[in-house]
């Protein structure tokens, strides 16, 4: 595995056309979780806001969102059309990136840490 340094070196191996895709994804997960700290984690884009919040990766036909949560369930509906496993989500290369969608995904992830964040607190409390 590739050691990389920061999330822009990870994006900029890729073809240019899959680094757009890696910059949109990367923008919307900004957008809906602008706190969230970047780094690299297990080889790849990953955001942590009170835990670990989304993760993401290129693929030779697709790009990966990995989150593994209850969101999954969540927005059954919504991930239908996609290849899904138990956290994580395939977008296909031929198909356009579903930004609401993600960013969805990624505020759901944010109310998620945030109320684990808030039951620690309580029980630590006691």
């Amino acid at each position: 595995m590739i050691a990389y340094k920061s999330v822009d070196d990870y994006i900029s191996s890729f073809p240019p056309e899959k680094q757009l895709l890696l910059e949109k994804i990367r923008a919307t997960i900004r957008k809906a979780s602008p706190a969230a700290e970047e780094m690299i984690s297990y080889g790849m884009p990953a955001y942590k806001l009170l835990g670990p919040l989304v993760y993401f990766g290129a693929a030779k036909n697709h790009i990966g969102l990995y989150h593994a949560s209850a969101g999954m369930e969540i927005f059954s509906k919504d991930l239908e059309k996609y290849k899904t496993s138990k956290g994580a989500i395939q977008f296909p290369l031929d198909q356009k990136l579903p930004v609401a969608l993600i960013e969805k995904i990624v505020r759901f992830r944010v109310k998620e840490n945030e109320a684990k964040w808030v039951e620690k607190k309580v029980v630590s409390s006691k």
